[in-house]
């Protein structure tokens, strides 16, 4: 049980250091025995308890709710349905369309149904239990439409994203025709990955609590200012009268953005009832009130002369969203610029199915558009006779093949060469299922990594007490990534001042505002605006404070006033260049020759993402990332049901992910890349590098193992056998 009024400061342990060295999380003492306090662990006095009730179909209408029986329930307080709630939570936009929310769609606004989880009711009771006794006696009609929940199903189309998406322009180059004439060897081929779903052990929660009007919210959000605009737009309130605070959350990695659709629920039940109201959301309730990784086919045409040079790259793209988002997460302008080619055609489409808003997962573009584009690379490289690796230096590039931008650093063949020295690549065959071991069939597979830099607007309080303390100030959020070390150490390090004598203070609104964590922009923002706020500091030991507000290069004159409204802003710095982490990625594995079961013996990965300001915290990054990529590649995939559109794998029992047994011997090489454009701290991050190209890896080291090209994610025994 925590109080309303948690301690404000995490204070570093020990003397000054310096960014580039190891050092350990100065929040760890705190998480290892329990003292860190997530939003979930908030209990205020005469705290009431929600629990939503979701609709088990994908498309249709409520043709009637009868709540009596609920109603009339010991500790039941109240219930929240469409009857009663209405108008009352307004319409905001999407956070990635100017907005602030995960989904447009308004809950309880209406008894229409458009996806299978939607929330059709929530109950108030004295207790958790209550609550959820009641919302299972609460009976609910509904008149059933047939729904087209996936790219999979007869009906479904796609449209162009420029149809849709106002200014958006696909990436061509030369004449696609003429460079596939031209070729030697061709490739033509579609490539497809699955739904997937965030599982972060820590679930959402909300905890709602008013005082007069004015309204405080403990939530897990990667985004509090977001949280705090959308809900008072929502619900008619200022915003300086909403508080969000989050200081610690468990995991996200794209899950719990920004505003979510369960907040402004729980915040009428609390007014409703008028007392605080707690809402924990279950894993069956995360799967649609959370976003997902929404599903993607790729048609990748790959064309070259007979020495590997591609003179032709086509990749058409298909997306699902939901029925009333514009959400699309377009991933050609990298995968259309990662190698030399003359003549490039690539075309984003989106497909409206009956289903949640997707959003972001880790790499949100990346992690499937390289999967197709690298398997065919792998594919191109076979058919030529010529070594994967080789292939990828023939076609390296020092500018983007389609606007002619410089890349501020090219280190991706370092990548390689170095990751291919650690690994041993020379000892592959390059002949496929020619390496027989004890009954497994033994395999090599590569792939290139490649990340644009993000950066974002945050503004950064930092005080120097009169006896030489620090305090460092900022609404960011403290993910799991170590951020809470990383501010300490950059004072230290630019000040001198002790670990020991530095407190910081993160997530909260009433704090200065910063951005999304998200899009490996927080280092590189952060530790930007903190450095600048250290030197107008100086080093004169006197009692000051500054607040910085830091605005990136192509930013925008209104950055910081679009921060304080909560609005997201991504900048990709320097103008006219292209700055991009990079990677590759070495995988050997076993293929059971009976059974098809496939073993992961080893992972080495090499990664040059721009100046490393803690190595023991980019290590974890970059090994949890790479994990994330195996696991992409043989385990998840959300299944829906045909008949319903609802999910049916929608929790840990059924929802694969790896255990430590799955996972083999892990090695993340840092490659130096020293970027002297990208920003004046030289920092690229790199929280999702490491998941990148994973997928293709194991999909190339597989054919490698057995002659078998696997082209649908996840690679399972049904594909093998």
């Amino acid at each position: 049980m925590k109080n309303l009024n948690p301690p404000e400061d995490i204070v570093g342990i020990g003397p000054a250091v310096r960014l580039g060295t190891a050092a350990s999380r100065i929040d760890g003492p705190l998480k290892v025995c329990g003292a860190a306090e997530y939003p979930g662990d908030f209990r205020l006095p005469d705290l009431a308890y929600a629990v939503l009730v979701r609709s088990p179909m994908a498309r249709g209408t409520i043709s009637a709710i009868d709540d009596g029986i609920t109603r009339a329930l010991p500790g039941v307080l109240d219930v929240l349905t469409h009857a009663n709630v209405g108008n009352q939570v307004r319409h905001v936009a999407h956070v990635m369309a100017g907005g602030w929310a995960n989904s447009t769609h308004r809950p309880l606004s209406s008894p229409d149904v458009h996806y299978g989880g939607q929330i059709v009711a929530l109950v108030v009771g004295e207790t958790l239990d209550a609550a959820a006794f009641g919302a299972q006696q609460l009976s609910i009609s509904y008149e059933t439409l047939t729904a087209q929940s996936s790219l999979e199903f007869p009906d479904v189309t796609s449209i162009p994203l420029s149809q849709i998406r106002e200014g958006f322009e696909d990436r061509r180059a030369g004449d696609i025709d003429l460079g596939f004439r031209l070729a030697a060897a061709t490739i033509r081929q579609v490539y497809s990955t699955p739904v997937q779903h965030h599982n972060p052990i820590e679930l959402p929660t909300t905890t709602c609590v008013w005082d007069g009007n004015s309204l405080t919210v403990y939530e897990p959000t990667r985004f509090v200012g977001a949280a705090r605009a959308g809900l008072a737009a929502q619900l008619g309130l200022d915003p300086a009268n909403v508080r969000v605070v989050a200081r610690f959350i468990g995991g996200h990695f794209g899950s719990k953005l920004a505003l979510s659709q369960h907040t402004a629920l729980c915040a009428l039940a609390a007014k409703r009832v008028n007392r605080p109201v707690h809402l924990s959301v279950s894993r069956h309730d995360a799967y649609t009130i959370a976003n997902h990784r929404t599903e993607t086919r790729h048609h990748i045409g790959l064309g070259a002369s007979n020495d590997g040079r591609l003179t032709a790259l086509s990749h058409v793209a298909e997306v699902a969203t939901s029925r009333f988002d514009d959400f699309a997460m377009e991933g050609t302008d990298v995968s259309a610029a990662l190698y030399a080619c003359p003549n490039i055609y690539a075309e984003e489409r989106v497909a409206r199915v009956d289903r949640n808003t997707p959003g972001p997962m880790r790499a949100p573009p990346e992690v499937p558009y390289l999967f197709a584009l690298e398997s065919a690379l792998d594919e191109l490289a076979h058919s030529l006779s010529i070594d994967p690796v080789d292939l990828r230096r023939r076609n390296d590039t020092l500018v983007d093949p389609v606007t002619g931008h410089p890349f501020t650093t090219r280190p991706l063949m370092r990548c390689f060469e170095q990751g291919a020295a650690a690994f041993g690549w020379e000892k592959r065959s390059a002949m496929p299922r020619s390496m027989l071991r004890g009954g497994w069939w033994v395999g090599y597979g590569c792939a290139a990594a490649v990340r644009p830099v993000k950066i974002s607007p945050v503004v950064v309080r930092l005080t120097i007490d009169v006896d030489g303390g620090a305090l460092i100030e900022t609404a960011h959020h403290e993910i799991g990534n170590g951020l809470y070390t990383l501010l300490a150490m950059t004072v230290s390090d630019r000040l001198g001042i002790p670990l020991d004598r530095i407190a910081v203070r993160l997530g909260d609104t009433d704090l200065p505002p910063a951005g999304i964590s998200g899009g490996s922009s927080t280092t590189t923002s952060l530790v930007n605006a903190l450095s600048q706020a250290c030197e107008r500091i100086g080093k004169h030991g006197i009692a000051r404070s500054v607040e910085v507000e830091f605005v990136p290069e192509g930013a925008g004159g209104d950055a910081i006033e679009q921060l304080r409204a909560g609005h997201m802003k991504l900048a990709s710095p320097p103008v006219g260049k292209l700055s991009w982490a990079y990677g590759a990625h070495f995988i050997a594995l076993r293929v059971d020759a009976a059974t098809g079961e496939v073993r992961i013996d080893r992972h080495v990965g090499a990664f040059a993402a721009g100046r490393i300001l803690n190595p023991m915290t980019a290590r974890s990054q970059l090994l949890g990332g790479m994990i994330w990529g195996q696991s992409s590649a043989l385990f998840e995939k959300t299944e829906i049901d045909p008949r319903t559109g609802a999910y049916l794998n929608d929790d840990l029992a059924e929802y694969l992910v790896p255990t430590f047994a799955d996972i083999g011997r892990l090695e993340a090489i840092i490659v130096e890349d020293e970027d002297a454009l990208v920003n004046a701290e030289g920092v690229k991050g790199l929280g999702e590098i490491g998941i990148i190209g994973v997928n293709a890896a194991v999909a190339n080291a597989v054919f490698n193992a057995t002659g078998r090209r696997v082209r649908d994610l996840p690679i399972r025994l049904e594909a093998l056998l």
